[in-house]
């Protein structure tokens, strides 16, 4: 695909910003008209066949080391897990080159930020943004016109209306329906966004400040709702790092235990795919002096081995919370952009009333992630979740870039995302004594191990061989997996390439 910036942002506003240009510029009026309308190649064919020429060399050293790389001053924990070899002199596509100057197939989209790879071309348009001198810095009171046009393209491409639907768009806009998304909160990361949406759910219970409307249940106890891990402990889920969307993952829980104790708030948890746990949270917390605030889940749990909820499932989940006036939050930090419909939740058919999204969007330009929800929910006064930085008019432009790119190429991203699936399927009914399931869906996948040594051994070998994939040690009692999330941009040539590789890895342990 093709596109100038009059593609992405509108003519009234490209004509406008030509003509501010002019005031501060010495260009003249043609050259910078020429930059509004030069078009750019997203993901030319010649570019994608350059970078498959590379693959027989991943793993090998193509550059030469840094031999005096900086130390640091990051915290204990963050020192002891560096990986040095592996930080980056440069990057193109889907590969890395390491400061050890090997080259890097990034199996895992440098952890979900670059679903594009590396200088991905379709990102040239922020460079020609930025020599017309559209501004990147902004607030929420003056939100510029991209930012404003992202949120109307999120609630859009949310609903599964066509991009010439303008009534269609306008009547969604409009609704007050809770199983609407109509609203949406410019944020820096996803911490925040899921927070966010924390925030107003608790709104029905606590005001925001003095001055805010009664609240809908003063006199209850919210319980918040969250899938665990296999044994039912809060451990498997990941919301992000703030304080209150740490205690959901069972942090703090000396915190926990004095909120609870104090009847301020609970925390629960139903174990991944078990319908009865559901059932059981209900029947327990949805009554007096309890109710249920919110239930939070991840479709695809990339943080506890890629465990994938069932539609089934999710199904039941939404079921009774529409039941029970129970928000749901689905979080899309790490699924969005990989669904060929840019929102994994659209693939089950539910309408959520919060969708956290973020990390894959901007691609990596850019830290920005966004919380999608309904109008019914609208109840924070203006710094109830404010954020100067996240607004920024740049950033929304690489979240509307990608947005058009993924949106144009859906067809074909679920074609390899279900080739690579079902090799990966194969190679486990290969090496049945080892490898015992495949998880996740698509690009984001999950190796299953029997044990975790040969998950290891497993791991050791592709890294050795440039794949940048790691398996899960840091959570107690999560299965022995080895995680991947393929870029986008992958192709089958990389598919065949991972796989075999993986298979060569299972063969030689034998």
């Amino acid at each position: 695909m093709k596109l100038n910036l009059f593609d992405i942002v509108g003519q009234e506003y490209a004509e406008a910003v030509r003509k501010a240009c002019s005031f501060f510029s010495d260009l003249d009026k043609d050259s910078i008209r020429r930059c509004l309308r030069k078009e750019i190649s997203f993901y030319p064919k010649d570019f994608y066949r350059d970078l498959v020429r590379f693959l027989p060399r991943v793993g090998k050293k193509v550059s030469r080391p840094l031999e005096c790389s900086a130390a640091g001053a990051g915290t204990a924990a963050f020192q002891q897990h560096t990986k040095t070899a592996g930080a980056p002199l440069s990057g193109l596509g889907f590969y890395r080159i390491g400061e050890d100057g090997r080259l890097y197939l990034t199996t895992k989209s440098e952890h979900y930020h670059a679903p594009l790879g590396h200088g991905f071309p379709g990102y040239r348009l922020l460079d020609h943004a930025r020599s017309l001198g559209i501004p990147n810095a902004t607030h929420n009171n003056t939100r510029g016109h991209i930012t404003r046009l992202l949120e109307q393209e999120l609630i859009r491409t949310a609903a599964g209306i066509a991009p010439d639907d303008i009534d269609g768009l306008n009547d969604v806009l409009q609704s007050r329906n809770r199983f609407v998304l109509n609203r949406v909160l410019n944020l820096e990361t996803g911490s925040l966004a899921v927070e966010a949406a924390l925030k107003m759910c608790l709104s029905r219970f606590y005001r925001p400040q003095p001055g805010c409307p009664r609240r809908r249940y003063p006199d209850r106890i919210p319980v918040f709702v969250v899938i665990g891990d296999d044994a039912g402990d809060l451990t498997g889920n990941y919301h992000g790092t703030t304080t209150l969307t740490q205690l959901l993952r069972g942090m703090r829980p000396e915190l926990s235990e004095k909120l609870e104790k104090q009847k301020i708030l609970l925390i629960r948890a139903a174990r991944p795919n078990h319908g009865e746990d559901l059932d059981t949270v209900f029947e327990n917390y949805e009554k007096p002096p309890y109710k249920i605030a919110g239930f939070f889940y991840e479709i695809v749990m990339m943080n506890y081995a890629a465990k994938r909820l069932s539609e089934e499932f999710v199904r039941r989940i939404h079921a009774l919370c529409k039941k029970h006036d129970v928000p749901t939050i689905v979080d899309e930090i790490q699924t969005c952009v990989w669904s060929p419909q840019l929102f994994l939740f659209r693939e089950y058919g539910v309408k959520p009333t919060f969708v956290a999204v973020g990390k894959g969007f901007p691609g990596g330009e850019y830290p920005a992630s966004r919380i999608l929800f309904s109008a019914a929910m609208d109840t924070l006064p203006q710094f109830g979740a404010l954020v100067t930085n996240g607004q920024e008019e740049l950033s929304s432009l690489a979240y509307l870039i990608t947005l058009r790119w993924v949106e144009a190429n859906g067809e074909v991203i679920q074609e390899v995302g279900e080739y690579y699936e079902n090799r990966l399927r194969d190679l486990a009914t290969k090496y049945p004594d080892r490898v015992c399931a495949i998880e996740g869906k698509r690009h984001l996948a999950g190796i299953y191990f029997h044990d975790l040594n040969p998950a290891r051994s497993f791991v050791e070998y592709l890294n050795q061989a440039g794949l940048d994939i790691s398996v899960q040690t840091y959570k107690s009692g999560c299965p022995p997996c080895a995680l991947t999330k393929l870029p986008l941009i992958a192709g089958f040539e990389v598919v065949d390439f991972v796989v075999d590789t993986m298979d060569r890895a299972l063969g030689e342990s034998a």
